[in-house]
């Protein structure tokens, strides 16, 4: 179905017969075309597109500005996407998002190889876990910058409530995805060895063995921020400044778990160091009640939750 409707908006496009004078020319005609039927389908930013558009012809009208005329006396022949070379589809792939990229793919087996390309994924940005379930991504060496950010109301009111504080309903949520961004970072740990940004928001289910685990495997990270990741303690910064060789800036935002004194030791053990801690110091840590006081706990939620 895919391979149908693409091929009904990628018709040939009659260009100038490539030479050694106008390749240049016939490619970025053909890119011109191709990006139109990408907006057409709505699988491409326009802005992105035009820009690329504009670059070619300004880069064409420099190269050929005084020999325009001999250009009218060239032949004509039908070229088509796929004859485009490996590097240039790259290019046309990279203004395309994850979902764009993977249909693309599927309408032709060279398409398909730019897909798994890992040149193509240097920058990967999640929106919600259940994102990392879909095979709309490859990960690799390529791979620089990743940020996985919930901004969700479930987690505020599931995710990060303490365990021993959630219902039985609450636990069933969490059970459905609390292991997801772990076993991604697992991923991540074992195929991203050049990884120099990571970024988690929201991620509540997240420990401190998960992150310091891509600190020991991506030796280059520059760039950690963790934000809203209640389950981040003290012994993460402890750990950064063994393993973060390559750090340069650290945030720990509302992370209620990270004191006063742990963000102090990071600043006295490693002075350049970019550490910022929004919030995260002055919040109620996590504290599990006595024994004895469990009943009256579980007595009172109860109470609340039918009241």
């Amino acid at each position: 179905m895919e391979r149908e409707r693409m091929a009904q908006t990628l018709p040939s496009l009659t260009a100038l017969q490539l030479s050694s004078q106008n390749s240049f020319h016939s490619t970025a005609l053909y890119v011109q075309a191709s990006s139109v039927c990408l907006r057409r389908h709505h699988v491409s930013r326009p802005h992105n597109t035009g820009c690329l558009i504009v670059a070619y012809q300004q880069a064409y009208d420099r190269r050929y500005s005084n020999d325009k005329a001999s250009l009218s006396l060239l032949g004509h022949r039908t070229m088509h996407l796929c004859q485009l070379n490996h590097e240039c589809l790259l290019h046309l792939f990279s203004f395309l998002d994850k979902d764009s990229r993977r249909s693309f793919s599927l309408t032709c087996p060279q398409l398909r190889e730019v897909f798994l390309d890992p040149r193509l994924w240097n920058v990967l940005h999640f929106s919600s876990p259940c994102e990392l379930r879909r095979d709309n991504f490859v990960l690799g060496p390529f791979l620089n910058h990743l940020s996985i950010c919930w901004y969700s109301s479930r987690v505020l009111k599931v995710c990060n409530i303490e365990d021993w504080l959630k219902s039985s309903f609450q636990k069933d949520i969490c059970g459905k995805h609390e292991r997801v961004v772990s076993s991604f970072l697992a991923h991540v740990c074992h195929m991203c060895p050049n990884l120099l940004s990571l970024t988690l928001s929201g991620c509540g289910h997240i420990t401190d063995q998960d992150v310091i685990s891509v600190l020991q495997s991506c030796r280059r990270l520059q760039y950690l921020q963790l934000e809203n990741c209640v389950r981040i303690t003290d012994r993460i910064l402890d750990e950064l400044v063994v393993h973060g060789v390559s750090l340069k800036e650290v945030k720990v935002d509302f992370c209620r778990n990270i004191t006063q004194a742990g963000l102090q030791a990071v600043r006295e053990r490693r002075p350049s160091l970019r550490l910022s801690a929004e919030r995260s110091a002055g919040m109620i840590p996590d504290s599990k009640p006595e024994e004895e006081k469990v009943p009256l706990r579980g007595t009172l939620q109860k109470v609340l939750l039918f009241s």
